[in-house]
């Protein structure tokens, strides 16, 4: 290259050469990254506790019927839109995982500021539970399959199912049976009791009377199962939305 080429170049650019431009794409990325994630983790908040919420805030409103079959349908949302986009345009099966580690993020933020030094509940009693394994279920399905559909038969199906054993080992201690009053109670409703909110889940005690009891009281299996068939549909709907989003000029022009 000539000098007076050279000079041109220099001055429809402010680096003159290839090592400052890489400082400046490691520059970029340093703050575009956590800019990302921070959006992503306000929109998963805020999406998470419009559809989930209280379902999710308290430890007594994870009851077997309604917590098991909410939040499966409402935490497959982004991952799947996320799944497509990042599938086809740089072939990552990262969409589920990367959106919910940034909705745990946001969770154990908001719980530990919001719920425990602000509100003063105990921090076993607003504990967000744990949703990471099921973003790890879709998109190593992904990876595995190379397809849409399979991992919504079966990855869609298996984040319904499996949300409550995932969580059982942290949710079986607030199961166990103890006596207050003369009333038996379990150690969440007792700690609900004792730590009165503007609306205390009364429906927990009601849906549990329901028809669900004349199949031997197997009430989360079938829920559990309910929600993988849910679920599939689910998964795949959004996927459609990731698709059409991709089609989208506007889109198609930043990314």
């Amino acid at each position: 290259m000539s000098k007076s080429s050279q000079a041109v170049s220099a001055t429809r650019s402010g680096m003159s050469s290839s090592a400052e431009q890489r400082k400046a794409y490691i520059q970029v990325d340093l703050l575009a990254i956590p800019l990302v994630v921070l959006l992503f983790a306000g929109i998963f908040s805020f999406h998470f506790a419009l559809l989930v919420g209280d379902w999710d805030y308290w430890v007594d409103w994870r009851d077997r019927r309604w917590w098991p079959l909410v939040t499966p349908l409402a935490i497959t949302v982004l991952p799947a839109v996320f799944s497509y986009v990042l599938w086809d345009k740089l072939r990552l099966p990262l969409g589920g995982t990367l959106t919910i580690l940034c909705l745990t993020f946001a969770a154990w933020i908001s719980r530990y500021l919001n719920f425990h030094l602000f509100a003063d509940f105990p921090m076993n009693f607003v504990w967000p539970s744990t949703y990471i394994g099921l973003g790890l279920i879709l998109d190593c399905m992904l990876l595995l399959t190379r397809s849409f559909f399979w991992t919504g038969l079966f990855g869609g199906f298996a984040v319904g199912a499996f949300l409550y054993p995932l969580n059982w080992s942290m949710l079986a201690p607030f199961q166990v049976p103890v006596e207050m009053h003369g009333t038996m109670l379990t150690v969440a409703d007792t700690l609900g009791y004792e730590y009165i909110r503007t609306a205390i889940p009364e429906y927990v005690r009601i849906i549990e009377e329901s028809t669900l009891r004349t199949f031997g009281e197997a009430v989360t299996p079938l829920t559990a199962v309910f929600a993988g068939f849910l679920n599939i549909l689910n998964y795949w709907f959004w996927l459609w939305i990731g698709y059409l989003g991709t089609k989208a000029i506007w889109i198609r022009k930043i990314v």
